[in-house]
């Protein structure tokens, strides 16, 4: 798989997490716990996504 395309993929996941998270906040069922994993989880892709494109440069 190339750079560019991972790039992509892993935007396309944070972009799905950010939507999800909105999403959550919206819904008195979705605990505090779940909603930090999410958080969690978007900004290790946001970490491994910045890693990428500097390690590019």
């Amino acid at each position: 798989m190339s750079l560019d395309v991972h790039l992509a993929t892993l935007e396309q996941r944070h972009s799905a997490l950010d939507d999800e998270i909105v999403s959550a906040k919206a819904k008195p069922a979705m605990s505090d716990a779940e909603l930090r994993e999410l958080k969690r989880r978007k900004l290790q892709l946001k970490d491994e996504i910045e890693r990428l494109r500097a390690s590019a440069d």
